[in-house]
């Protein structure tokens, strides 16, 4: 099967490995509009060749789209009107706009609405990493507006990359999202830039950066391209999370100006059980 990806990057050139890895692509047809990420695309292997947009979908049977979100909606309206027995699938990490974007479109059914959750703070073809899905999580949402065997073959790929399937509404995946990946950007990005502010009076600080800061902070690197347009759709999910990371900070702050340090302990204490879901 030929493969279309848009969006030779991160997540579309990690496909591209997998994809050809795994069998599944016969030949992989890259599409992107950086003409820099063209020529890497075809010097790292990633793409056979690169085509325009139209070309491209035309002769694929699958066209994965791996773009910043704030892209699918227009790809969707350009796509979609030319499928005929084409499977469109994106790979965004935000959900309800898209598939709203989709709705809006003829042959809505021939789209599949998926997340793989899996990243990493570096960006463009170079950063596509082997194997980068296995033991990940994929989210396919709506399934239901979709034709079956386009279910059926987004499934075969994301078990043949050796994901694990999980199924929900589009609403559900972006609260889920919320509290489980976009938060955390959010926190390491002011991080970041509370550290950065201090580093102009104490030039010693990132000297004295350990492994614990490093982790912490290691999300901050990621594109702002990708992220802000994350963070603007699902923005009310992100509020309503970052409402309660700020309630929780500050109890910390207040358990340190009030020296109550036997709360403070009952809120680590309490933190700890996250080791119930990350083991």
């Amino acid at each position: 099967m030929k493969v279309c990806i848009i969006g030779m990057g991160l997540i579309g050139g990690s496909m591209a490995l997998a994809l050809r890895e795994k069998g599944i692509a016969s030949a992989v047809i890259g599409v992107d509009a950086n003409p820099l990420h063209r020529q890497q695309a075809l010097e790292l292997g990633l793409a056979d060749e690169m085509r325009e947009l139209d070309a491209a979908v035309a002769e694929a049977g699958l066209v994965i789209l791996a773009v910043p979100v704030n892209a699918v909606g227009e790809l969707l309206r350009q796509i979609l009107p030319q499928v005929n027995r084409q499977v469109i699938m994106d790979t965004g990490s935000t959900k309800q706009q898209v598939c709203a974007s989709a709705n809006a479109c003829v042959n809505r059914n021939r789209f599949v609405a998926t997340h793989p959750m899996w990243g990493t703070e570096h960006s463009g073809p170079a950063a596509a990493v082997a194997n980068a899905f296995v033991n990940k999580a994929a989210v396919i949402c709506n399934k239901e507006q979709s034709d079956p065997d386009a279910v059926a073959l987004t499934e075969r790929i994301y078990t043949a990359l050796g994901m694990h399937l999980l199924y929900m509404e589009a609403a559900a995946h972006d609260l889920h999202a919320a509290y489980v990946s976009h938060i955390s950007h959010i926190t390491s990005f002011a991080l970041a830039n509370t550290v950065l502010e201090k580093e102009k009076e104490e030039d010693a600080i990132f000297e004295l950066a350990s492994g614990g800061f490093e982790s912490t902070v290691r999300l901050a690197k990621s594109n702002p391209a990708m992220w802000v347009p994350i963070f603007q759709q699902n923005k009310e999910n992100v509020l309503d999370v970052l409402n309660e990371h700020i309630s929780q900070l500050r109890k910390i702050k207040s358990c340190l100006e009030k020296e109550n340090f036997d709360y403070l302990r009952q809120l680590i204490e309490h933190a700890n059980e996250i080791k119930r879901i990350l083991k």
